[in-house]
């Protein structure tokens, strides 16, 4: 488990209890991200919007499903969130891994990877023929991750951030035991 013990975190699925949780973790590490890419003020306004309680509120009301992570003492540390998708090179029946997110801290402790397996899992038992996600595209540690976890790229983006477009990348990873269809 890394530097850290195998009991320090657990993960859970999220609800709309745990909004709150997270945007706060959602927040922090998008500035942890991106402190040093994107203008500060533009941060903070994105942070605002896209990391609301009431926008984990919504997706949750959207069909969107999350998993939390908590350190032992119950403290939010990282989250994944599958809804459907709004990419770019989507195809019938994708879903969006839209957010895995998790505290510097716990890098390396095989959360992400423990946060990625139940994404997957979720879009696989659901029978979507494809898992895909957006980055961005100098985000060289999580490219890697996500090469790893089986995701190739399939097509580009721009993602505005304040004033400010950023060029990502979409992944797609083929889910080859999905079984059913979906529009």
């Amino acid at each position: 488990m890394g530097i850290h013990g195998a009991l320090d975190w657990t993960i859970r699925p999220a609800t709309a209890d745990d909004a709150e949780a997270l945007a706060l973790v959602g927040a922090a590490t998008f500035l942890e991200a991106f402190a040093d890419v994107i203008e500060g003020k533009d941060i903070v306004a994105h942070c605002a919007k896209a990391h609301s309680p009431a926008s984990y509120r919504d997706y949750l009301a959207d069909g969107a499903i999350a998993w939390l992570a908590e350190s032992r003492l119950g403290a939010p540390i990282g989250y994944a969130l599958n809804t459907r998708p709004d990419l770019p090179g989507m195809k019938p029946g994708d879903r969006e891994l839209k957010r895995i997110y998790v505290l510097s801290r716990w890098h390396g402790s095989g959360l992400a990877a423990a946060l990625m397996e139940r994404s997957i899992a979720e879009a696989q038992t659901a029978g979507h023929p494809r898992l895909l996600l957006g980055v961005y595209r100098h985000n060289h540690r999580a490219l890697a991750f996500y090469a790893k976890s089986g995701f190739e790229p399939v097509a580009e983006r721009l993602f505005r951030v304040g004033q400010t477009d950023h060029q990502d990348l979409v992944l797609a990873r083929p889910l080859a035991d999905s079984t059913e269809s979906h529009p």
